[in-house]
């Protein structure tokens, strides 16, 4: 039941980004005077199909991982000479570039309108304020304290632990100062923190905030065990509902948050666990799964759940969100144009060899998400839909032949020399885009199938 949940929430997610994608093809071309032949939603055999007056075919087939526009074209078919203007290799290369650059362009504004939504409805978030700094570094050393809330990462504002998240991602394989903007508890005017780093997270499973030494200040929870998953690492070692952890490896446990970081940082690890269940002390032996999650990065994991209780956040840690649509919408400008800038950073970092390769993901990992977004309610749905689009919209926009971007640069090229690149180097570098496109897609597979066991 749970799969089908999954596999549900990953149609879901993807079938409305490919959709959106696909009609911005569609709908410039039909603009554009080119006449449409096809326009199928997914690939494979046709669940649904319906011609048009206009003899354009309509189509949802089995396979939602993609999608196709299909154009009247004299290099896939003859054409009658009565329908030649309307054959999509006889248009001007403006119009072809407009056709071909819809598609991407489409999911970066359609992430832009998610964003919107999401913006418009009143919320609270946590400031980013420091609950504890690690000893021994980058933060220890440059000064910073309990307390301090985060103002400004270099020269990106941040307001809220997802934004200084986001924000922090972009220096990934970095070496260099860090420069934080905080602002000390008590104080009136903000202070500068210099971090020093050192290829920043390349082969860390640390959260960029405990890679440079600071844990976020977090409502504490009690660290008692409120779900077991059946069959989990957890199920296995005796853990039950209700066990209230006393130590972890003879560290002491006072919140809930220490036994989530015990966990992640002791994969296929055993550790010595001593609880108190039901007024008895009780010691068992407790051996996280490894597992990758989505960072790619090896990670502890257990099967256990917090359990459900008053959490109080004093106002002093809580920031309230109301915003006017046109704040809203300059926002969700701000967060694309971000993430865009995001993605194209970390694409250059795993070229270079900065980012591992194991960081890619394929669609068993984004399915997998979509379900776990879609369990944590409407918002983190949309907000991963808005994600995922903007990442569908940078990735088609490289040069690469076989994709959108591809098919552009061959345009700009016949542009600026007058005349299209000869049929034979348009044939090679579309050999090579589904040949490096085929290995990249293989190798999102594999860190997909890895990261489930």
């Amino acid at each position: 039941m749970q799969f089908l949940y999954i596999l549900l929430a990953g149609i879901v997610v993807l079938g409305p980004l490919i959709a959106i994608h696909e009609f911005g093809h569609f709908w410039v071309a039909r603009r554009c005077g080119v006449k449409v032949l096809t326009f199928s939603i997914g690939f494979g055999p046709a669940l649904w199909r319906r011609v048009a007056r206009d003899g354009t075919e309509y189509r949802l087939a089995a396979i939602p991982l993609g999608g196709y526009v299909r154009m009247l074209d004299e290099r896939e078919a003859e054409v009658p000479e009565a329908l030649l203007p309307q054959a999509f290799n006889r248009q001007p290369v403006g119009k072809r570039m407009a056709i071909v650059a819809a598609g991407p362009l489409i999911n970066l504004l359609f992430a832009v309108f998610l964003y919107w939504i999401l913006f418009l409805q009143p919320g609270q978030s946590l400031r980013p304020v420091v609950g504890r700094i690690l000893p021994e570094s980058p933060a220890a050393t440059a000064g910073m304290q309990v307390g301090d809330e985060l103002l400004r990462i270099n020269t990106r504002a941040v307001n809220d632990w997802e934004s200084a998240n986001y924000a922090l991602v972009e220096y990934i394989g970095d070496t260099g100062l860090l420069t934080l903007e905080v602002l000390p508890e008590g104080a009136s005017q903000p202070q500068l923190r210099h971090l020093e780093i050192q290829k920043y997270l390349v082969g860390s499973s640390q959260d960029p905030f405990r890679a440079l030494g600071f844990v976020p200040w977090m409502p504490p929870l009690p660290p008692v065990i409120g779900t077991v998953e059946a069959g989990s690492p957890a199920d296995k070692a005796g853990l039950a509902i209700n066990d209230r952890i006393r130590k972890i490896n003879d560290e002491g446990v006072t919140e809930w948050q220490q036994v989530v970081e015990q966990i992640q940082r002791h994969p296929d690890h055993a550790m010595t666990w001593q609880l108190e269940r039901q007024g008895r002390p009780l010691i068992l032996t407790v051996t996280p799964d490894l597992t990758h999650e989505f960072s790619g990065q090896p990670l502890g994991r257990l099967g256990v759940g917090v359990i459900d209780s008053p959490i109080h956040i004093p106002p002093a840690y809580q920031r309230d969100r109301d915003l006017e649509p046109v704040a809203a919408f300059t926002q969700a400008l701000d967060k694309t144009g971000q993430l865009v800038a995001l993605s194209l950073t970390s694409l250059y970092k795993m070229l270079s060899g900065l980012i591992g390769m194991d960081a890619l993901s394929g669609p068993i990992t984004i399915v997998k998400v979509a379900g776990h977004s879609a369990s944590m309610g409407w918002e983190s749905l949309l907000g991963f839909m808005a994600l995922l689009s903007v990442s569908l919209g940078v990735l088609n926009l490289l040069p690469i032949p076989v994709l959108d971007g591809g098919h552009l640069l061959y345009y700009a090229i016949e542009a600026v020399c007058r005349r299209p690149l000869p049929e034979a180097v348009q044939v090679l570098g579309l050999r090579v885009g589904v040949a490096l496109m085929g290995s990249v897609m293989l190798l999102a597979i594999l860190n997909d199938i890895r990261r489930l066991f």
